[in-house]
């Protein structure tokens, strides 16, 4: 029995973010104790010192590697009975059955910057204006305090519900497609939104 076919992956721009954000420091850190390992042996220093800095040097350099070569590999994709939500480190599908609704709102209106604290209110400055679709969910097929070991505080809308919010460049294109599969690949319809930002919105009816 063939599997269902899937629309397009939808690189989670938040994750991709956080992974640019850290990987440059990561990578330094990693190359600034290699030099110190250096540092320590040509001082004369008892080995295990100088190799135990390189050793864990070499290690950190190759997480921040890693990190540049996994900033896209995590994404989101609609599928016709589910919505598959994937990292580096999780793979969750999310089946319709779930969902209530689907919103759209802009980062700056779900995540306000007087209610973050000064680790988050760092990114979501930039992306404030931003549209994310939100997913207004009964439940999600693991809890959220789970869920917050893998993704960011900014995929969550809040901590008592178990609403989704994924920001992705496309969100028009992904919101379509993810209703017009979950609605057996038909019209797709329309998503409900705080604002109006629609350019087919404003032309004149006939």
């Amino acid at each position: 029995m063939s599997k269902p076919k899937g629309g397009n992956r939808y690189p989670l721009y938040v994750f991709t973010l956080m992974m640019n954000r850290w990987r440059t420091a990561v990578f330094t850190l990693g190359l600034a104790l290699i030099g110190l390992a250096w540092v320590l042996r040509s001082l004369a220093w008892d080995a295990w010192r100088w190799q135990l800095s390189a050793g864990l040097g070499a290690a950190i350099a190759c997480v921040g590697i890693a990190m540049r070569l996994l900033n896209k590999s995590a994404y989101v994709q609609p599928f016709p009975n589910h919505l598959k939500l994937a990292t580096p480190f999780l793979r969750l599908n999310i089946s319709y059955k779930r969902f209530v609704r689907t919103s759209v709102s802009s980062m700056g209106e779900i995540f306000p910057r007087k209610s973050l604290p000064n680790s988050l209110e760092e990114i979501v400055e930039p992306i404030a204006r931003m549209s994310a679709v939100v997913v207004e969910a009964k439940s999600l097929p693991m809890s959220q305090g789970a869920l917050r070991f893998f993704l960011s505080p900014l995929f969550f809308k809040d901590k008592k519900t178990p609403n989704l919010v994924i920001l992705v460049e496309d969100w028009m294109r992904f919101s379509a497609e993810m209703d017009s599969l979950r609605h057996g690949g038909g019209d797709a319809p329309s998503v409900s939104h705080r604002r109006d930002i629609s350019i087919l919105s404003k032309l004149p009816k006939k």
